[in-house]
């Protein structure tokens, strides 16, 4: 039943996908108000000029487009790159991170529409529903979410799909692509569909930044990163502006097929879900980086950060990038970055990626102390008393227990 008062004008975020492309016209239906689209781009290589007369055609009034590339690299990736954040030791959130700079671009349009509500078409089984939806309260906390997944009557995949054929509403989910995607500066994620079935083998037809392993080069490809306080800046001795720097490791790793992956993973609802990914770049920085933390954090900060990183990927992954907690983790992440500068360089090798050479001038590491031969720093003799005094309360366990 249509609603001719309770919102004057909903603000959509629009990707052109199966979801969104049906909402703006349910929309329309049931709530009887003015519907503005609006598509953030995070690098997706999406044809925006085409999306005006859809959006129109769909039940919108207007399409706004918002260029948030650069911030998504440099006020989101980079972070996540100092951090070392990895969920599960195996995702580089390549949707989470794109969630809150694009929920933040949507509460800016909301706030210069003067916009009553603001609305999402994520599904009511998935993570993004959350992240949207915290963002969106810790940005624009007075202004009516809706989620259309969580409304209609629409159940499945096929249901939106057989919905769009009846409203003659143009999709992008065909036969030959039996499944879903995500793509952004950072990664391309499939999901859904086909994949949903554990047995299934993903066709190679389906990959878009990556060559197989097989199909790689025979020789390595050797590259080096250039960071300054854990920020990438440099490729082989060339300063690159961020979504550049991005976009060249991308091609580089990719085609030296590095960056698939098969991912059974947890959603923060409680579902294991199964994705398969792309993100060259992501692995190619996150191992440059970790190697040169190696030499230039000391110890006990290093060892707490590896602890950090995963509760870091955790927080994001589960949508609290606008929290107190993720702030409070940034001070400290970016406290550690102080001397992480210096040159990587790396070994591609058909899908492998192998440290080659550590360099900074902030090294912690020390050759002539590190030696096996004579130095005159360490005295060996001191090593018994140590390891007396360390392995005292295992010596009084056993003598008055035993």
């Amino acid at each position: 039943m249509k609603n001719k008062s309770k919102f004057k004008k909903i603000v959509v975020a629009y990707s052109g996908g199966l979801d969104t492309s049906i909402i703006l016209l349910w929309l329309k239906e049931h709530y009887n108000c003015e519907i503005i689209a609006c598509c953030v781009d995070v690098g997706q290589h999406q044809q925006f000029k085409k999306l005006y007369d859809k959006v129109k055609k769909d039940g919108a009034s207007k399409l706004r487009i918002v260029d948030a590339k650069e911030e998504f690299v440099t006020e989101y990736i980079y972070p996540a790159i100092m951090a070392n954040a990895l969920y599960e030791d195996k995702y580089y959130l390549g949707s989470a991170l794109s969630r809150p700079v694009i929920a933040k671009a949507i509460a800016n349009i909301v706030k210069e529409e003067n916009a009553d509500a603001v609305c999402h078409g994520a599904t009511g089984k998935g993570n993004d529903q959350i992240r949207f939806e915290l963002a969106f309260k810790a940005l624009i906390p007075n202004i009516k979410i809706i989620a259309p997944w969580r409304e209609w009557n629409i159940q499945s995949r096929a249901d939106a799909i057989n919905y769009a054929k009846e409203k003659n509403i143009e999709i992008p989910i065909t036969k030959s692509k039996p499944y879903s995607s995500d793509a952004n500066l950072w990664h391309i994620s499939y999901e859904g569909g086909i994949l949903e079935n554990l047995k299934t083998k993903y066709d190679e037809s389906m990959f878009e930044m990556t060559v197989s392993p097989e199909s790689a080069p025979d020789k390595p490809t050797y590259i080096t990163i250039m960071f300054e306080r854990g920020i990438p800046v440099a490729i082989n001795g060339e300063k690159l502006q961020p979504i550049e720097l991005i976009s060249v490791l991308n091609k580089i790793a990719g085609a030296n097929g590095i960056g698939r992956m098969d991912i059974v993973e947890d959603r923060l609802v409680g579902i294991k879900s199964r994705g398969v990914y792309e993100c060259p770049a992501a692995v190619v920085l996150y191992t440059a980086h970790k190697e040169l933390e190696s030499i230039t954090i000391d110890r006990d900060t290093l060892q707490f950060k590896h602890f950090l990183s995963s509760e870091y990927a955790r927080i994001v992954y589960n949508g609290l990038w606008f929290s107190n907690l993720k702030e409070a983790f940034d001070a400290f992440v970016i406290t550690t970055q102080k001397y992480v500068t210096g040159d990587i360089e790396l070994k591609l090798y058909k899908g492998n990626v192998i440290s080659s050479v550590k360099n900074s001038k902030f090294s912690l590491y020390f050759e002539k102390l590190a030696t096996f031969e004579k130095d005159e720093m360490y005295n060996h003799k001191d090593a018994e008393g140590f390891i007396n005094l360390w392995g005292l309360p295992l010596k009084i366990q056993s003598m008055f227990r035993k």
